[in-house]
């Protein structure tokens, strides 16, 4: 990102509105944020945030779903939107001229979404085939059941897709109170990056999003993990001949400062992790754990992701195994190396390597305009604009010792979860 200032500003019914001004070519990346993810659901209404985000996109009186599509396909842009654990998020990324149909349109389903009956027994089937099809990757088999494992407590513990027994029975009442609980301004970030002036812009916002009002706070759920006693290990047995570990360690909250050391350790050990959506990855072939597994023929592929949130949450390492070899052999060789890094600090110029992919990375999936806008929201669903704007002297600012240290704090054998998908092809 560039040294461009952030814009931030409050509307009277609580929306938070945070502008860049991008001039680089004639297009703006709009962005609404709303603070509601997997982490917000109880047992009997999981995966209702990610519902709730398809029933938004079946229109509205004033924008028909079929009506939705056209509008921004006619005016050749792009949109989409995310559910993940801790929040969704709606964008449109559009010619400049064109930014009041994405403000329109993203203000009028905020309020005017209309759940029909019809359309929501529609997508019921549309989700539950989403589950179903899930359920025929091992990856997803095996990493549903070490989250459960990793999350006696806190709402992590589920997937953001839901159970398939909420998914079944869940009703249209359901979806329609938790769209007007958490669909509110005062619940929400509007982001925008792209080739406007904040005079301009402001305005506009302020007529199409300024009449809607404020709702009540919505409820949070404050039920935080208790610290795991022992490792847990969880076997998934199921079909195709391909083998898969999955270890789970504790990992910190994004606005914890162990979180930058903890990002430039998970370089080092398996590659560094793309927290962008739009963007691509980096070779991993220097990590240590590629040439200790990969390279030594114990493992056809190891990656590694750590992922920013609100609460502390995981950081995933994932191997697919040689069939020549044993999970056991291959946890050896990935305990080995996590003594490696908590035995002694990283040499300098490994640790100068490791910051120099991260900050590569950062700045491959900072390019486009729609990245640039992404960055302005995500930050803001985590800690504040700063998350993303220091990102970069963050990085800069760990040491040998800071990584050697977060090592040992987060990697105890103690703090983690060891998965195994066992096949029976």
């Amino acid at each position: 990102m560039d040294n461009t200032p952030v814009y931030r500003t409050r509307l009277d019914n609580g929306l938070l509105v945070v502008l860049k001004e991008v001039h680089t070519a004639p297009v703006i990346s709009h962005w609404v944020w709303y603070r509601v993810g997997s982490r917000d659901e109880v047992p009997g209404r999981t995966g209702i945030s990610h519902w709730v985000e398809h029933m938004l996109f079946k229109g509205t009186p004033r924008f028909p779903a079929g009506v939705l599509d056209k509008a921004i396909s006619r005016v050749g842009g792009t949109w989409n939107a995310f559910t993940y654990l801790d929040w969704t998020t709606f964008f449109e990324t559009l010619p400049a001229a064109e930014i009041d149909l994405a403000l329109e349109l993203e203000a009028d389903r905020m309020v005017h979404a209309q759940f029909d009956p019809a359309e929501v027994e529609s997508e019921r089937t549309v989700v539950i085939s989403e589950r179903q099809g899930d359920e025929n990757e091992p990856l997803f088999v095996l990493g549903e059941e070490v989250q459960a494992a990793a999350f006696r407590v806190h709402a992590y513990h589920h997937e953001v897709i839901g159970d398939m027994a909420d998914l079944r029975t869940m009703t249209r009442a359901d979806l329609y109170r938790h769209y007007r609980t958490y669909y509110v301004p005062n619940n929400a970030v509007l982001a925008v990056a792209g080739d406007f002036t904040i005079a301009d812009l402001l305005p506009r916002i302020e007529r199409f999003y300024g009449a809607l009002k404020a709702g009540p706070e919505p409820p949070r759920l404050a039920r935080p993990e208790p610290p795991q006693r022992g490792e847990r290990r969880v076997v998934v047995e199921g079909p195709g001949e391909t083998t898969f570990v999955q270890v789970a360690y504790r990992a910190p909250r994004a606005a914890d400062p162990d979180f930058w050391p903890y990002l430039l350790a998970d370089s080092l050990l398996t590659g560094p992790s793309n927290l962008n959506f739009f963007g691509g990855g980096l070779s991993h072939h220097t990590s240590r754990l590629y040439r200790a597994l990969v390279e030594r023929g114990l493992a056809v592929s190891v990656s590694g992701s750590l992922q920013a949130t609100v609460d502390p949450y995981l950081y995933w390492i994932t191997v697919v195994l040689h069939p020549d070899h044993t999970p056991e052999q291959v946890l050896q060789v990935l305990d080995d190396e996590v003594r490696r890094l908590q035995d002694a600090p990283p040499r300098a110029a490994d640790l100068a390597r490791a910051l120099k992919q991260a900050r590569a990375l950062f700045a491959y999936n900072s390019e486009s305009i729609t990245g640039q806008a992404f960055w302005l929201g995500y930050s803001e669903m985590l800690a504040d604009a700063s998350w993303a704007e220091q990102y970069l002297e963050r990085l800069a600012a760990v040491t040998p010792a800071d990584v050697q240290r977060v090592a040992q704090t987060y990697w105890r054998p103690q703090q983690r979860v060891v998965g195994l998908y066992l096949p029976q092809g």
